[in-house]
């Protein structure tokens, strides 16, 4: 049975793979006192940069924490980036089940949203998550290099 640290550690590594081609945002994911995820949040720059909406990956990643501690209330015990970039494009945030029951989320990108959600149910095959797939985000991002 893999544990929860050991999920996060693979969807970590996973995510990395899939930052080349992506969105300026971030993706956060909020767990309870017992480790489990509780709610997925996330941020994006939806004016091109120099905008008022613009915000840079790091701020971006600020923002998505927030968020989560904000709707994550007193549940809330731990928040982190599921993943971030400062490129722009579109993002699908993609949630399966693997065969233990435990539920993985990832973080698909690409030039299209139809490409992105293929790249995050490429990520959730990989991860061995093949139940109950769905795409829980889909959104266009504005990066460091928008206009």
């Amino acid at each position: 049975m893999t544990s929860n640290k050991q999920l996060a550690a693979i969807i970590s590594a996973s995510i990395c793979l899939f930052a080349r081609a992506s969105a300026g945002d971030a993706v956060a994911i909020g767990y309870n006192s017992a480790g489990v995820w509780t709610s997925v949040t996330y941020y994006s720059s939806s004016t091109p940069k120099g905008g008022r909406d613009y915000k840079a990956e790091k701020e971006a990643r600020e923002e998505a924490l927030h968020d989560l501690h904000v709707r994550g209330g007193e549940n809330l015990a731990r928040g982190e980036i599921l993943s971030s970039s400062d490129s722009t494009g579109f993002a699908a945030v993609a949630r399966g089940t693997v065969r233990s029951g435990q539920d993985v989320n990832v973080v698909g990108r690409g030039k299209s949203q139809a490409e992105a959600e293929a790249n995050g149910f490429a990520e959730l095959k990989k991860l061995g998550a093949n139940a109950k797939r769905k795409i829980v985000y889909r959104y266009f991002s504005n990066g460091a290099d928008s206009k």
